[in-house]
């Protein structure tokens, strides 16, 4: 049953921003409890970043120490393992999400992750240094499909454009944050505590998670999101109910891993990371080739492509859900054939600086939108409540394979200087994106088949 004071219906159609500034007069207590969960899930996926990003900013210090002096090649094998076990890891912890509630298992993929970068940190040899951390990577892809369930729980679907909009700004904000910390104490201490210190911080993190969070509202006592908002209860397969679909049941993850929608949106994501992975790992060098500038010069114009995600992601979740009436395909089919038509132009535009800076900028406004929408807001509507960390697994799993993809077309394609072969792939990439969404611009996720309420 609704509470007393919860939303009229339809009033959760009115707008996200309606939601945000004016529901917490109805139900104080539940509107805590709400902002509470984003906050800390926010939180606890940025801080993953600390302990994600204390390699990468080592390996000058890696490189230099006497005792060590890994090589190039060493550290792209260490950062192979990691990605391996990141893409291998999410289909194992997103259908543990669903299983065992995301509390559980973030709680120990953190507590794992703290327990890795510290070994890190006293590690001396290539193979201890791949060993851990295809572990971090282990541990790393525990947080994103439990805690996309998580959000998905305390939000509706006619606001979570917005809502996830907004927290999908954790990765981008806690990557350039865990970056600046890790740098700093890697140049002022010695990169071993580039490892311990941001180990440290996320043992705050986790203690701050075990405190404030729960998995769903009815674990404090509060109805289902969908009652309280008077919306339709949301099921992974049409024509079911809720009593067909038992929490965290292996009938649910079957139905999620052979769900039509599920496989489409994870061939899409798979599509669609190799052009983002492949701007964030080999933009410098691009802008270095076409510029003759220093590196200092293109890793700043190149930032540019990052600085567009949260922009990008707060607004176009914003217009799925108050322009397109809570359907995430129209936005991320528009932007990917927009980002595949950039990618085309991108080699043939002037030689500027400030030119190349715009287009990046562009090119990251145009990428993270379908990013977000497809990894976070969409897999969360069709995932339904009980399966939406199974979903989010399944396409971030999918996605992750694309991203290593990502890091390799550049290298084995790039020659003498031209980059044209480079974003012709990408971009018919991105355009298969695109046309395999297109038949599904008003899909919207089906509902219990009875209309009942949580």
């Amino acid at each position: 049953m609704p509470l007393p004071n919860a939303a009229a219906p339809g009033s959760a159609g009115g707008g996200a921003l309606n939601s945000f500034f004016r529901r917490f007069g109805e139900n104080p207590f539940y509107e805590r409890w709400r902002w509470q969960t984003f906050a800390i899930t926010w939180l606890a996926y940025a801080g993953f970043n600390l302990t994600r990003m204390s390699f990468a900013v080592s390996k000058a210090g890696l490189e230099a120490d006497s005792h060590i002096r890994l090589t190039h090649g060493e550290m792209a094998w260490v950062d192979a393992a990691f990605l391996a076990a990141y893409a291998i890891g999410q289909f194992f912890w997103g259908v543990a999400g669903d299983r065992f509630g995301p509390r559980k298992v973030v709680l120990t993929g953190m507590l794992c992750s703290i327990v890795a970068a510290f070994a890190m940190g006293t590690c001396s040899t290539v193979g201890m240094f791949v060993t851990l951390f295809f572990i971090q990577g282990l541990c790393q892809s525990s947080g994103w499909a439990p805690l996309v369930k998580n959000v998905g729980n305390f939000f509706s679907r006619q606001e979570r454009g917005f809502v996830f909009g907004l927290w999908c700004t954790n990765y981008a904000v806690g990557g350039v944050a865990a970056s600046l910390i890790d740098s700093f104490v890697a140049d002022r201490m010695g990169w071993r505590y580039a490892f311990f210190i941001p180990a440290g911080i996320l043992i705050a993190v986790w203690i701050l998670f075990f405190w404030g969070q729960r998995d769903r509202p009815e674990d404090v006592g509060l109805p289902a999101v969908e009652s309280y908002h008077n919306e339709p209860v949301p099921v992974i397969k049409a024509g079911e109910t809720q009593a067909d679909e038992p929490e965290g049941s292996w009938k649910v993850i079957r139905e999620v891993v052979t769900n039509p929608m599920v496989i489409l949106l994870g061939v899409v994501y798979f599509c669609l990371k190799p052009t983002r992975y492949a701007i964030l790992f080999w933009g410098p060098k691009y802008i270095y080739d076409r510029l003759g500038t220093g590196m200092a010069e293109a890793g700043f114009l190149s930032a540019m492509f990052e600085l567009a995600g949260p922009v990008s992601i707060l607004l176009m979740g914003f217009v799925s859900d108050r322009v397109f009436g809570a359907r995430r395909m129209p936005v991320s089919i528009l932007c990917l054939f927009l980002l595949g038509g950039l990618l085309l132009a991108l080699d043939h535009l002037p030689s500027r600086a400030w030119a190349l800076g715009a287009s990046l900028f562009l090119l990251g406004f145009l990428a993270y939108a379908p990013d977000a929408m497809i990894a976070g807001v969409a897999v969360a509507d069709f995932g339904a409540r009980k399966g939406a960390s199974t979903a989010t697994g399944l396409v971030n799993g999918l996605g992750s394979i694309g991203a290593m993809l990502g890091g390799v077309i550049p290298g084995l394609m790039q020659d003498n200087g031209s980059w044209q072969r480079v974003f012709t792939c990408l971009a018919i990439s991105v355009f298969v994106a695109a046309l395999l969404l297109l038949p599904k611009w008003n899909a919207v996720p089906p509902t219990a088949a009875n209309g009942a309420q949580h």
